[in-house]
């Protein structure tokens, strides 16, 4: 089966590729930047930006399209990550109907879901208007629309949307501390003899996947004839035991309002890359229940949460990476 994978160097979308490979799948890997590491098996490599280059002629032969490119940064440009993400993945799916691909699994999100109160566990009919104000959050909730519009126009391409957790994996760690906390938090500040005392917003948890585990989710999406939306989280849920646990440090619950003003504060003097609405989306997020995955796609986690959030822990101190270019270790860029 040949299958083209759009965002194929990021964090899930290298994991993703390893999974594909190793089913037997001819793999088209298409990112902006080709990876840093030898060419040849069943993983061919093609440069393209989905926000302006032509990608159906990429697309040619493929049985199936997996489509992962996403840009978080820069949030204090959303016109770019509008433009790679919203408009992007319009562009995608556009060459996804002129090269006549019969299949297409799109990455959306937890983040895509509407604010819920509670921790009853909530079903992909739960609303998908999108977490917060935040661009993320915003470009999540567009793209299930034009994935509405897409298979109301195009009803015999079969098309699956996987709204994952928190996606974790250890090479992926250096990358996740640039993305979200910037030059303010340096690896070493991540070791718990530095942290004596964690602070921890009253109310916050969250669900977690291991990037191995959700690739499984997205290769069993492209092999089975199924259709719609899945959420894909580990078992166990994040909060602020969990947390203490992690980095062996006592936690002292504080009250979320001053922290998002401390963060936005630090945002707009751009010295965290993460704004005060992806901290509302982050508090107001629904736990989701894996059920329809496990039932249809026959997926089970290997890895729980917190081990996930573990492994991206001990990337981020380490400085870990790989040959990816956005998975760079530190010290590398």
């Amino acid at each position: 089966m040949r299958t083209a994978v759009i965002g194929a160097t990021g964090n899930v979308g290298s994991a993703v590729v390893r999974e594909l490979a190793a089913r037997g799948h001819d793999v088209v890997g298409i990112a902006r930047r080709r990876p840093d590491v030898p060419a040849g098996g069943s993983v061919t490599w093609r440069d393209a930006d989905v926000s302006r280059d032509d990608l159906a002629p990429l697309l040619d032969g493929a049985d199936a399209v997996v489509h992962l490119a996403w840009m978080f940064q820069p949030t204090h440009r959303p016109e770019i990550t509008w433009s790679a993400n919203a408009v992007g993945t319009r562009r995608v799916l556009e060459a996804v109907a002129r090269a006549g691909i019969g299949r297409v699994v799109v990455a959306s999100s937890v983040a895509a879901y509407s604010p819920y109160r509670g921790d009853d566990l909530v079903d992909e009919r739960w609303r998908t208007d999108g977490a917060s104000a935040a661009a993320y959050a915003r470009e999540k909730a567009y793209t299930e629309r034009v994935l509405d519009a897409f298979e109301e126009a195009r009803p015999d391409t079969g098309v699956v949307r996987l709204r994952p957790a928190f996606v974790f994996q250890r090479s992926a760690g250096s990358e996740q501390r640039r993305i979200f906390a910037g030059p303010l938090v340096r690896p070493w500040l991540l070791d718990s003899r530095w942290i004596p005392a964690l602070p921890v917003p009253r109310g916050l948890r969250l669900q977690a996947v291991h990037a191995g585990d959700l690739a499984k989710a997205y290769a069993e999406a492209v092999e089975r004839p199924v259709r719609g939306a899945f959420n894909i989280a580990a078992d166990d849920v994040v909060d602020r035991w969990t947390l203490g646990r992690l980095l062996g440090a006592r936690t002292v619950e504080v009250p979320p309002r001053p922290v998002r003003a401390l963060l936005d504060a630090a945002w707009r003097a751009r010295l965290v890359r993460a704004p005060g609405d992806l901290f509302d989306a982050l508090m107001s997020l629904p736990l989701m229940s894996s059920e329809r995955a496990r039932r249809e796609l026959d997926w089970q986690p290997r890895h729980s949460a917190a081990q996930a959030v573990t492994e991206m822990l001990e990337g981020a101190r380490a400085g870990h990476g790989s040959g990816m270019p956005p998975l760079h270790p530190d010290g590398t860029l």
